[in-house]
């Protein structure tokens, strides 16, 4: 039988406040959310932009919730007879639990920031650690205000390795997150020109990224990407924040750890490359260029945490793009079948160029053809039509055959394609969906890409649900 996550009196003391009620002696879990909540968690009401947590307390008492932290000034909302931890602030005495969790453990730790490719580099640290230890890592993209003290917060006392993603919108978001977390080591995927609309330059992405070198441990390592345009400025930037060690990782030879020879194939590529020193062949399970050079990252920070890396290079080959950021699924039809890429989550000019590149690495058997489908980039600023023009020399280099456009500043785009690439223009994405179900025919790839707000999720969904995936039928 493992220990609880947390005894009542250690949450109590860790959130600095005070037991209103008649709680259970342990906690298994911590959640904010009532719908996903397991019975013996310690449920969190945090008040958000449009909901209020504490408006969700009843249910997380009837889920089966060990006990509620709530806000002092709500308290008088609620039934009397519920079972409270009562504080000023529930977020703040969520970063508390956070800090206290973080203050208990002995677990290695590494974080995660970048432009793009934070969700996969996390995902495959988590892959690679366990083999070596007991990992803690965040679920799905919870690297904010919330996302990271809660994860903090859930991080059992006995692990190993904790691995946490750490995003921002704005400066000055990194910082007090990557203080709390305290990580051994931090990784910098690469810096490009994303959230635009909040910074004057890509230099000023680059000193917001470089926050994470502000909690880093003493003697702590920092991770960079040498072939980054911003790598020097990077480099400066620790230098500057007192960090005494840097391993890089790219393509470029002079890199630590660099890469010797990639073969891609439809589900993932065969890799050589040489760890900080080590050489080492192996097979990553997810198709495109950047899990190549992530894995550089992945792997440089194994062997940094102390980690079995041979082993760690074996794992990767059980990595999958999840659904949303390059899941491929087999999409079976009347005269054989398509592939489709789901790279529907997000999308900035980095990550887009990149889901570009992976679909020109797709194997085509003719007259199947490579198609892109693809929606707005948001959060751009006045740059935003440029940088949607700017995708026609990825589009060339990728021998892509057939481009459908959804949104208006995708509309700069549309207007240089050749007229022998254009498939369809639709100001929102939902118009394209018939259009499409009748375009796709056997051979052919299909890469569905968009920033969230474009919409661009529910034309994979329309597509499995007219050519369910063999497994879905199989499973009928």
């Amino acid at each position: 039988m493992s220990d609880p996550l947390w005894t009542l009196d250690a949450f109590v003391e860790a959130a600095g406040g005070r037991l209103q009620g008649d709680a259970g002696a342990e906690i298994t879990g911590i959640s904010i959310d009532s719908r996903t909540l397991e019975p013996g968690d310690a449920f969190v009401a945090i008040t958000g932009d449009r909901l209020d947590g504490h408006d969700y307390v009843v249910s997380a008492m009837e889920a089966g919730a060990s006990v509620a932290l709530v806000g002092e000034d709500r308290l008088p909302d609620l039934p009397a007879d519920g079972r409270y931890v009562v504080v000023d602030d529930p977020l703040e005495a969520l970063r508390k639990i956070g800090v206290a969790a973080r203050d208990r453990s002995n677990a290695r730790i590494v974080a995660v920031t970048g432009s793009v490719g934070k969700t996969g580099t996390k995902e495959a640290l988590r892959l690679t650690l366990a083999e070596s230890g007991k990992v803690h890592a965040s679920v799905a993209s919870f690297n904010n205000h919330w996302g990271v003290p809660l994860t903090l917060a859930r991080m059992p006392a006995d692990a190993d390795f904790g691995v946490f993603e750490i995003g921002m919108n704005h400066a000055g978001e990194i910082s007090p997150l990557v203080k709390m977390v305290r990580p051994h080591v931090v990784i910098i995927t690469t810096v490009q020109p994303v959230h635009l609309q909040f910074f004057d330059s890509v230099e000023q992405i680059a000193k917001a990224k470089a926050e994470i070198f502000d909690g880093l441990e003493p003697g702590g390592i920092a991770i960079l990407n040498k072939d980054n345009l911003q790598f020097d400025l990077l480099k400066f930037l620790a230098a500057a924040a007192g960090v005494s060690k840097i391993h890089t990782f790219g393509e470029d030879l002079s890199a630590d750890s660099h890469l010797q020879k990639a073969v891609s194939y439809p589900a993932g590529s065969s890799v050589d490359a040489c760890i900080l020193g080590q050489e080492i062949t192996y097979k990553i399970g997810a198709s495109g260029k950047h899990h190549v050079k992530n894995s550089l990252a992945v792997l440089t920070a194994v062997v940094d945490l102390g980690a079995d890396l041979a082993k760690a290079g074996l794992a990767l080959d059980a990595m999958r793009a999840p659904k949303g950021r390059g899941e491929v699924t087999r999409l079976p039809m009347q005269k054989g079948e398509f592939n489709l890429i789901d790279e529907s989550y997000n999308a900035n000019p980095a990550s887009m160029k990149a889901a570009l590149a992976v679909l020109g690495e797709a194997p085509v058997t003719r007259p199947g053809r490579r198609i892109a489908v693809i929606g707005d980039m948001r959060e751009l600023g006045s740059d935003a039509d440029r940088l949607h023009a700017e995708l026609l020399q990825p589009i060339t280099d990728a021998n892509i055959d057939a481009v459908y456009c959804a949104g208006p500043h995708m509309h700069a785009l549309w207007k240089l394609l050749p007229h022998d690439l254009r498939g369809h223009y639709c100001e929102e994405a939902k118009d394209l969906e018939d259009v499409l179900l009748s375009d796709v025919r056997s051979g052919d790839v299909v890469m569905i890409k968009g920033s969230l707000g474009t919409r661009m999720g529910p034309l994979v969904e329309a597509l499995k649900k007219e050519y369910p995936p063999a497994d879905d039928t199989a499973a009928a």
